[in-house]
């Protein structure tokens, strides 16, 4: 009897132990980000930035993934003010003046004058503070191309196998729309069509599309001129390349925000602080394997060869055309 009141007496113990630590944890302050599923994958920089805010916050974060960043902001603009989001992390620059239109984001508020932003930024936004950047291509196995496509004039003439992303749900997707009005103008209807003819298939999101790549689906898929540095930084593999056009490539920047609706405001512009740090932007561009917007983080030599030669296009220039673009691209992709 003496034994099983000890034990009841733990037990009870321990509850209370249990219940003052759940009590203790739910008074933090939660900090709720939205972004894209494969920065919260456990191979993304979600969970090590998670636990390096946690550690300096004093809160709890908690992140609510969607597939891509036009998946992001069609799910944040369906929610309206009913949204929980507290910082809007993912989106790029081509999408902020749509989203600034359907005032889904606040002002930032931050003087971003003493972080040494790269010069070719040209950063000066007042609701968005810019995270990573990298240069839409497509990526081939050395193994199965030998001459890879020097253009993208001559990639459409091949007859190469591409997966590429929906611009209607993926902002890789969106770029390469833009990349190749950029290139053809006028023509892109007919770019399309050649490109439709090498398509194996048009995919939702960028993991999707990757993963089908690396399975052996098509010889190139779309993604950043970063992605080989993942497979020779943590693989050991040099077999996958990035091409280099000469008609140049296009750049995307991913940006983040403090939502319109936040419950807390003061740390989601801490939390935007956090990402432009020195150390914040070394783990993003190593596990999100883009390049950092800060000009003074040091990266392995895997990085080196990521810079390409730069097409310009105006955000308020895709928001202008989006639609007509998409209906170009629809009509002679047959989606």
């Amino acid at each position: 009897m003496k034994s099983r009141h000890f034990i009841h007496a733990l037990c009870v113990s321990g509850l209370l132990s249990l219940s003052t630590s759940q009590a203790i944890a739910n008074d933090l302050p939660e900090l709720t980000v939205y972004t894209y599923s494969s920065f919260t994958s456990s191979w993304g920089p979600g969970p090590v930035l998670k636990e390096a805010f946690e550690a300096v916050c004093d809160c709890k974060l908690t992140y609510v993934s969607s597939d891509d960043g036009v998946s992001l902001l069609n799910r944040l603009r369906l929610e309206g003010d009913r949204t929980r989001a507290d910082v809007v992390m993912g989106l790029d620059d081509m999408l902020m003046p749509q989203t600034k239109q359907l005032g889904l984001v606040q002002q930032h508020h931050l003087d971003l004058t003493n972080v040494p932003l790269k010069p070719a930024l040209n950063w000066n936004d007042s609701h968005f503070v810019p995270f990573d950047y990298g240069f839409f291509t497509f990526i081939y196995d050395r193994n199965r191309i030998e001459q890879p496509a020097t253009s993208m004039a001559e990639l459409l003439a091949s007859n190469a196998s591409v997966i590429y992303q929906d611009p209607r749900t993926s902002t890789p997707g969106q770029g390469l729309m833009h990349w190749i009005q950029l290139i053809y103008q006028n023509d892109a209807v007919n770019a399309w069509r050649q490109l439709s003819g090498n398509t194996v298939t048009v995919t939702k999101g960028w993991s999707e599309a990757y993963a089908m790549f690396l399975q052996g689906e098509a010889d190139y898929v779309l993604s950043y001129t970063t992605s080989p540095a993942y497979h020779q930084l943590v693989e050991e593999n040099d077999q996958y390349a990035a091409a280099t056009f000469s008609e140049g490539h296009l750049a995307q920047i991913e940006v983040a925000a403090v939502s319109a609706f936040s419950q807390q405001p003061d740390l989601a512009r801490e939390f935007l602080t956090f990402l432009l740090e020195v150390d914040t932007q070394s783990i993003i561009a190593q596990n999100n394997w883009m390049l950092p917007v800060r000009s003074d983080v040091e990266l392995p030599d895997a990085f080196n060869s990521a810079e390409r030669s730069a097409l310009s296009l105006s955000p308020d220039a895709a928001e202008e055309n989006r639609r007509e673009w998409l209906r170009v691209w629809r009509s002679a992709a047959g989606r």
